[in-house]
């Protein structure tokens, strides 16, 4: 079926009252394998390209220093390859833009073949982000294309989001800039961190979703909020790659108790990306430690080469640059290089398929309307202000 917008998706899980994981998503290979996993427990699928993801995938290994260019290439990258694996699928599929950082990007999303973006205004003044957040909604909905904004600041880094310290959304502020922009999402900051350092037992401030929900309902508004930094970091995988010669500390992510009690307190979508990051990981490491000959293959011997020198790092963008059109295309040029796409898909599935479950969107895809852009826009068109 053809990709979806986000809207339905939304509606059916705040109706339902079950919790959509979203997946961020950097290659080829992962996302025909996040795909396949939603698929096998039929559940709707959100896959995430973030900003900087798109400058990645457009070639730019140095993705911090994407061009817009770039992530135009990256865009129509992402976009080619959740069609090719999801066009005949009997799923709903989104492809979401995260953390959008201005306007262009949002575009070249969308010109790429994305069905929603997300366009982070958070770190600017509440009516500049109000105004940027409204142009984007604008543009977006013309096409049919839902839009997510932030409000509140997340402590943490992910990417070019990068804040010392948290700021709580304003319940009232948040319904607020739900009117005044028209936007279908909101990520709101209710304890939640970027990265795979959150602290040590961390409590989300529910009563923040609760309060924002409450508000809405009461208001007639539709509105679904988001968290974004949820990676739970599981502990298990963090002490294997350890024990494969990594060097993480202070790892700590969002415990799946919180995240599932957040979810009837009105949070409809969970982000997730450092899980996958480290899942990934460490299979590339255990594959070279049980196959000690394939540090010397051409083909992939240089990302062995790169997981012994980054050994504090996790992000599978750090080591991955050798074999970049396998990345960008799906090419798989050798059996060495099929191992590492492998290592690619079974680590995408282990955390995607454990969070459908826990989050409860599993046997789901059937509640979900299949729009079209088309009649997205119709829609969007009826109800503008």
């Amino acid at each position: 079926m053809p990709l979806i917008p986000l809207r339905p998706l939304l509606e059916a899980a705040k109706k339902h009252g079950f919790g959509q994981g979203a997946f961020n998503v950097n290659a080829v290979a992962q996302a025909k394998a996040a795909i396949e996993v939603h698929e096998m427990f039929r559940s709707a699928a959100i896959l995430q390209g973030a900003d900087l993801a798109n400058g990645f995938m457009g070639g730019r290994t140095d993705f911090m220093n994407a061009t817009l260019e770039d992530k135009k290439i990256g865009a129509k990258n992402i976009a080619d390859a959740v069609r090719k694996y999801g066009a005949d699928s009997r799923i709903p599929i989104v492809l979401h833009l995260d953390h959008g950082r201005d306007f262009d990007s949002c575009v070249a999303a969308i010109e790429g073949g994305y069905t929603s973006v997300m366009i982070d205004g958070s770190s600017l003044p509440f009516k500049d982000n109000i105004e940027l957040t409204r142009e984007v909604v604008k543009y977006a909905h013309a096409r049919g294309v839902s839009v997510e904004g932030e409000l509140g600041v997340l402590a943490g880094v992910e990417d070019h989001v990068f804040s010392a310290s948290s700021t709580y959304t304003n319940p009232l502020d948040a319904v607020e800039f739900f009117k005044k922009t028209q936007v279908d999402a909101l990520a709101i900051s209710y304890g939640t961190m970027h990265g795979a350092s959150k602290g040590k037992d961390v409590k989300l401030r529910k009563e923040i979703a609760v309060a924002i929900r409450e508000c809405l309902d009461h208001e007639g508004i539709f509105g679904a909020l988001v968290s974004h930094g949820s990676s739970t970091v599981p502990k298990y995988i963090v002490d294997e790659i350890n024990g494969l010669g990594g060097r993480l500390s202070n790892t700590y992510g969002i415990s799946i108790g919180e995240l599932q009690a957040a979810i009837p307190c009105g949070i409809s979508k969970i982000n997730v990306d450092t899980d996958i990051r480290l899942a990934v990981t460490r299979n590339m490491k255990e594959l070279f430690a049980q196959y000690p000959e394939k540090r010397a293959s051409a083909s992939i011997g240089p990302v062995y080469e790169l997981l012994e020198e980054k050994k504090d790092q996790f992000d599978p963008r750090a080591f991955l640059p050798p074999i970049m059109d396998t990345v960008m295309y799906g090419n798989v040029p050798d059996d060495d290089v099929a191992a590492i796409v492998d290592c690619v898909e079974r680590g995408v599935k282990e955390v995607v398929g454990t969070l459908i479950v826990q989050f409860g969107s599993f046997g789901k895809a059937s509640l979900v309307e299949q729009v079209t852009l088309e009649e997205m826009a119709q829609r969007y068109s009826k109800t503008r202000s």
